[in-house]
């Protein structure tokens, strides 16, 4: 019989993790399998290792894992596979089978774009954006999001979008959204490209209420779960060949 794992990165923050449960929750609720259980990586309960059981006491024999994460860094090429490889070890019968991170696809810049254009209305040549991720020490990063803020700036017809992170790469978040308001005479838009709402996030919310507060044009567009484009985006992993 089959199962579905989903593995969210899991966060201290008791409203982002029940954000992310009621997201996989919306999936779940979107596909006819009889066995879907959530877990997370860390910080949050169940963990992968209580998903992954509670799938085989329900009797699964096959079970599909499908990370929500949106690119492959170390959780995706390191950490996950380690907790699944102890996992099948110790049950070696169950077949495993782990789809791919969501990864750089046309759908997801269109979402972010219209996420954009929702939070702000009309985009001007002289706004700018700073697109914020959580940081990895894995060198693909740079390369993904240049092609995440060349795909949104072609999205957006405006020139001026950068790119900062929050941990363990470089420019940090407050060296960028400096930088980005530095001279700045447009709106200026920060998008969290962070799937849920969690710690992370509250650091972003509390810089952009600062600027504000002096007189910045500045907002933020929230998590990209917030689209549906994402519900579909988990929908097309678990089910796709």
């Amino acid at each position: 019989m089959k199962a579905i794992l989903y593995i969210g990165h899991g966060t201290r923050s008791k409203k982002g993790s029940d954000e992310a449960k009621r997201f996989i929750e919306r999936v779940m609720a979107r596909i006819d399998i009889n066995i879907q259980e959530i877990s997370f990586l860390e910080l949050t309960e169940p963990l992968i290792e209580e998903g992954f059981i509670r799938c085989m006491e329900k009797g699964a024999t096959e079970i599909i894992v499908v990370p929500l994460f949106l690119l492959s860094a170390g959780h995706i090429k390191q950490d996950i596979p380690q907790a699944l490889s102890v996992l099948q070890n110790r049950f070696p019968d169950i077949v495993v089978t782990v789809k791919d991170p969501f990864g750089i696809q046309d759908k997801i810049l269109d979402a972010v774009a219209e996420l954009v254009r929702y939070t702000t209305g009309d985009i001007l040549s002289n706004d700018r954006l700073l697109i914020v991720g959580r940081g990895s020490s894995d060198p693909s990063l740079y390369t993904d999001f240049e092609l995440i803020s060349s795909g949104i700036r072609e999205r957006l017809g405006i020139e001026h979008v950068s790119v900062s992170y929050l941990a363990a790469a470089e420019p940090r978040f407050k060296e960028g959204l400096a930088l980005i308001t530095e001279g700045a005479t447009g709106k200026i838009v920060v998008v969290p490209y962070l799937l849920f709402q969690g710690l992370l996030l509250a650091e972003i919310n509390q810089e952009v209420r600062k600027l504000k507060a002096v007189g910045y044009d500045i907002l933020h567009t929230g998590p990209l779960s917030s689209h549906r484009v994402i519900e579909d985006v988990v929908i097309e992993r678990a089910l796709g060949e």
